[in-house]
């Protein structure tokens, strides 16, 4: 299927009912129509019939189709008084079962001018034909990721344009919300900026949401000093997508403008790709701070070696011809490993780091001191243990260098882990 998926599910449903659509295009050709908005929740049609009269079919959100309706229209073809009530509350059935909820209408001489419809045009004695409820059941992978997203402290939230009680079953479907505590667009142009940055603090859906809507959630969110990917499909989604911190665009319903205003674009339109990225995400910035934890303190260990001997005056331990071997070939080779370690198994259980915590944080200076000044006792040990046996300088500065290198080694495989023992089995990502 191509473009929309409610018309893709109207199509089938209206073959069931033994409509053909070739059929009925030919009878009544479309003259006019009236584009679905959010601003004013409907699609309208207009059609010619040969030798009838005009009629106009519309589609869209509930309550408002009922608004325009004084009538409805009965299985035998009859037309009576309008039972609003029971309508209303057989929508918020069904969007209480996680159903989109469509309503339909009809009317025949709408006395309106085709070529030039707006939305405005729309009549309010249409004649309701009835309700449609569509169901768009979350993915199983879109679930998990959701789960696994608010399990590293990454807080998952619902805008659409559904219904509102609709929006609360799905995102409770989801893992999001409560099932039943939701925030309308109307609720959203009530709030003065102060209360809404308040109230987006313990909310998760928001329904009936218009582009507007959706831009002011997203600055609501981001003066809670909180980092924001916002994702969309249509071109209204464009500002909120530019505003937010990371814009995710749909790869596959997105239009050109959301993936020009988006920093990331989804190949699969898959929620799951999301979490995804941010697991790789963590994990290359984890083994950044790996890499620089292991170069500094093996850098300083061979700095320390040399300042030292100068310092007291005795026979250097290691060369300057050494020094860069040692740099060149073990350092580097080393580091390379630890850049490409995989995915630690509690890397998404992982809080957020904030925005301002530097890659170099106090633990991480302790630990270049503490294993810098390790490795140059050790290899002072070796360098002098060597002379205390009667061995040559050239013989002792291989020991020494061996040392150091050897004491890498093993410091490589401790710098696996930032917190966790590196002998733990349980903690090790083997496949």
């Amino acid at each position: 299927m191509e473009g929309d998926p409610t018309e893709g599910a109207l199509y089938p449903f209206a073959t069931k009912l033994g409509m053909n659509r070739q059929a009925e295009q030919s009878a009544h050709p479309r003259v006019d129509a009236i584009p679905f908005e959010s601003e004013h929740k409907f699609m309208a049609t207009l059609h010619t019939t040969a030798g009838g009269p005009e009629i106009l079919l519309v589609k869209g959100a509930p309550e408002v189709i009922l608004d325009h309706c004084d009538r409805q229209q009965t299985v035998a073809g009859q037309q009576v008084p309008l039972k609003r009530d029971h309508f209303m509350e057989a929508s918020d059935k069904l969007a209480g079962q996680g159903e989109r909820v469509l309503g339909l209408a009809w009317l025949e001489s709408p006395g309106v001018t085709a070529g030039n419809l707006t939305a405005a045009d729309l009549p309010k004695n249409l004649v309701l034909l009835g309700l449609i409820g569509l169901l768009d059941p979350p993915r199983k992978e879109a679930i998990e990721a959701v789960t696994e997203c608010q399990g590293g402290g990454i807080r998952v939230t619902m805008i659409t344009g559904d219904h509102k009680i609709t929006a609360a079953a799905i995102a409770k479907m989801l893992g999001i919300g409560d099932g039943k505590t939701a925030i309308t667009g109307a609720e959203i142009e009530e709030r003065d900026t102060a209360t809404l940055q308040d109230r987006v603090r313990d909310v998760d859906v928001f329904a009936r949401a218009s582009p507007e809507h959706k831009l002011r959630l997203v600055k609501a969110i981001q003066a809670n000093k909180q980092i924001v990917a916002m994702t969309g499909d249509g071109v209204n989604d464009a500002p909120a997508l530019k505003k937010a911190d990371i814009g995710v665009a749909m790869g596959i319903k997105g239009t050109e403008v959301t993936k020009e205003a988006a920093e990331m674009i989804l190949a699969d339109d898959n929620f799951a790709s999301i979490t995804a990225a941010v697991k790789e995400g963590s994990t290359v910035y984890n083994n950044i701070e790996k890499a620089i934890l292991f170069m500094l303190p093996t850098n300083v260990a061979q700095a320390l070696v040399i300042a030292v001997a100068i310092f007291f005056g005795f026979t250097m331990p290691i060369t300057a011809p050494q020094v860069l071997w040692v740099n060149m070939v073990t350092s580097v080779a080393l580091g390379l490993v630890i850049s490409f370690e995989p995915h630690e198994l509690d890397v998404m259980r992982r809080p957020p780091r904030r925005v301002d915590r530097p890659i170099l944080t106090g633990f991480g200076i302790w630990r270049v001191v503490f294993v810098g000044l390790a490795l140059l006792a050790y290899t002072l040990c070796a360098f002098f243990w060597m002379k205390s046996q009667g061995a040559s300088d050239q013989l002792a500065r291989t020991v020494a260098v061996n040392a150091i290198t050897i004491g890498q080694v093993f410091y490589l495989l401790n710098s696996r882990f930032l917190l966790d023992s590196s002998v733990s089995f349980q903690s090790v990502p083997w496949k």
